[in-house]
């Protein structure tokens, strides 16, 4: 992991909140929908199956864990999980808690409306709620 750096986009369009084993959690700066974003602290790395075995199995347990805990926080009816890279080539996985209803649903929410930046108060709330569900392995920042 050294010599990892977070890709300029990414460190513009969101916050750094925890480390996992293999991943820095990111949370995007956009208060319609929780929203957040495993990066593996990789260097150089583009595509899942560039990792090892071990490390494949790792991003996957992070991502379920994740998943499962964002759902219960903010009572999720689906979770969108993508890892584009079109824009950004440094590998990151997508974790948006959608609910019926929300500002795009059932459309993709990206490029759909202009993001919302948190206030300080709902970032904070935001993150309140999801750090009791993910388990030890979750440093925070």
């Amino acid at each position: 992991m050294s010599g990892f750096t977070l890709h300029a986009q990414l460190a513009q369009d969101c916050a750094v909140i925890a480390d996992a084993p293999l991943s820095q959690l990111l949370m995007m700066n956009d208060a319609q929908y929780p929203w957040f974003i495993l990066v593996p602290r990789v260097l150089g790395l583009r595509e899942i199956y560039e990792l090892d075995v071990a490390g494949q199995q790792q991003l996957l347990a992070e991502s379920v864990e994740l998943g499962r805990a964002a759902m219960q926080a903010y009572a999720g009816d689906k979770l969108n999980v993508a890892a584009l890279g079109n824009m950004v080539p440094q590998l990151h996985l997508h974790h948006v808690v959608r609910n019926i209803g929300d500002a795009a649903w059932p459309a993709p929410v990206w490029g759909r409306h202009p993001a919302l930046a948190y206030t300080p108060a709902q970032r904070s709330e935001r993150v309140a709620a999801l750090r009791p569900l993910l388990g030890a392995g979750w440093r925070w920042l």
